[in-house]
């Protein structure tokens, strides 16, 4: 079991001049995340744990990667590993993947904010569950309310359609007309499986990441972490939600500057996941229709924030 301890220890360059090897590195991809990038990191080294910090910059221009080198430049925990143009999430995270040697990997979104505990409290629940591969913690939005996807069912045609019908509020208590999001859900009492967790915060045990390898590259940005969590099912391991544990999530800080490109690689996503995953489960005519709606509502949604942008 990892250690845990309850008082916070010396870090490198904090007056024993010692390096210790974190016991959670935290992957951060960035692309011109403002200034959120910088209090992220600077929560995450406020751990009660030793933690590393890698951040894999996708060609950011905003300024905020070197206000990071600028402000941690010196400090041995914080690495930035810059790449020439944006190479998508998955890309992103899995060469900083590739950098990292402890025993647990934490990806963080540039705007999440964790609690000084919230690593070591989510080491020791991990812990407790040996056949635990990842885990993810209630987020919540700047508002307090839980956001949609810490806690989440298989994505199936059927629940995807009832999302986009909000057939849930038509018959709320009937569980067949819900999505595949949870938040109607009431909280757990404790760390329950799911079928997936939120990309903003996956800890991932290093044991069997290694069995079950890293993220799949051909998913430019978003359903990454669907495909991972339900790859991690497949390979027997339980992927956790921790309500107990809360972090702040703010959402898209990234991605504003290009909504209708964003949806488009979420709707891209969504349908390599159904032909990767679902193709065999269910026939030819329904996957079609699958096919049919997943991009007849990219064309309804990027018509609404074109006709939105046209008239800011």
């Amino acid at each position: 079991m990892i250690k845990t301890g309850s008082q916070k220890k010396p870090l490198a360059g904090r007056g024993d001049g010692v390096q210790r090897a974190p016991q959670v590195s935290v992957v951060i991809v960035a692309f011109n995340s403002g200034p959120w990038l910088g209090e992220t990191i600077a929560h995450v080294l406020d751990s009660t744990i030793e933690v590393g910090v890698v951040v894999s910059d996708n060609a950011s221009v905003d300024g905020s990667v070197l206000s990071v080198q600028q402000r941690w430049g010196g400090d041995p925990r914080v690495s930035v590993l810059h790449h020439p143009r944006n190479l998508g999430f998955a890309k992103a995270c899995n060469r900083a993947l590739e950098r990292t040697h402890s025993p647990y990997v934490l990806f963080l979104n540039p705007d999440c904010l964790v609690q000084p505990d919230t690593l070591q409290r989510m080491l020791q629940v991990v812990a407790d569950v040996p056949e635990a591969g990842m885990a993810g913690c209630l987020i919540r939005n700047p508002d307090g309310s839980e956001q949609a996807g810490c806690r989440r069912w298989e994505p199936t045609p059927w629940r995807s359609l009832a999302r986009v019908l909000h057939l849930n509020r038509l018959r709320p208590r009937d569980p067949r007309f819900r999505d595949f999001n949870m938040t109607w859900e009431p909280l757990p009492g404790g760390p329950i499986a799911v079928d997936a967790i939120s990309g903003a915060f996956m800890l991932v045990r290093r044991e069997a990441l290694d069995r079950v390898g890293p993220l799949d590259e051909g998913y430019f940005l978003h359903c990454e972490d669907l495909d991972w969590c339900r790859r991690f099912r497949d390979r027997g391991y339980q992927v956790l939600f921790v309500p107990d544990v809360e972090v702040m999530h703010r959402k898209g800080e990234s991605s504003r500057a290009r909504p209708v490109r964003v949806e488009w690689h979420k709707h891209r996503g969504m349908l390599r996941y159904y032909r990767k995953h679902l193709r065999k489960t269910y026939p030819g005519p329904v996957m079609a229709m699958v096919q049919a709606g997943v991009w007849g509502r990219f064309a309804l949604v990027a018509l609404v924030l074109s006709v939105r942008r046209w008239w800011s």
